[in-house]
């Protein structure tokens, strides 16, 4: 049984109804799967270092702000080796009234992987998605799922489920 630790943080609830589906979609796909959800609040880097497979979710508020929890355990994040862990993240944001800085907070989290050695998986198409900059996207792409639940709710069902099917491929390579 492969456990994937998914880790999230949230003010409006709305990133843990998303960490909720999407545990819910990976267990359907594959009963050879297990989410474990955990609300980043109060952790420490023990607790996510004990997971290879990992899934990150969280907002990014206002100009570009990491939502508090997070913001908390960024030392902590900077502590863990991620070598041989493979780390998949989705992000909330609002493409329009924050074009800029859509998903920021999942770009600056993965910049935090990929310099302790990690493995980015769930990298998305930025197509379909109205925006100025965001520090999530590398060239065509973002570096993991990114949602806009208040713009484009309708697409939050269809893009969960095209993205937990790149996940259970990527994580079993």
């Amino acid at each position: 049984m492969l456990t994937i630790g998914l880790f999230y943080g949230t003010d409006t609830g709305n990133t843990e109804k998303v960490s909720k589906r999407i545990k819910e979609v990976l267990e359907i796909k594959s009963k050879n799967i297990s989410v474990e959800l955990i609300e980043i609040y109060k952790k420490k880097k023990e607790d996510m270092a004990k997971y290879n497979f990992l899934i990150l979710g969280m907002p990014t508020w206002y100009d570009g702000e990491i939502q508090g929890d997070w913001d908390l355990f960024i030392s902590e994040m900077n502590q863990i080796d991620f070598s041989h862990k493979k780390v998949a993240f989705f992000g909330l944001g609002d493409q329009y009234g924050y074009a800029n800085y859509f998903c920021d907070a999942i770009g600056i989290f993965a910049e935090i992987v990929e310099k302790n050695s990690g493995i980015i998986c769930g990298k998305t198409s930025t197509e379909g998605y109205v925006h100025g900059f965001s520090k999530a996207q590398r060239g065509n792409q973002f570096v993991g799922l990114c949602l806009d639940v208040d713009h484009q709710n309708e697409l939050t069902e269809s893009r969960i489920g095209n993205w937990t099917e790149q996940i259970v491929v990527e994580f079993y390579l």
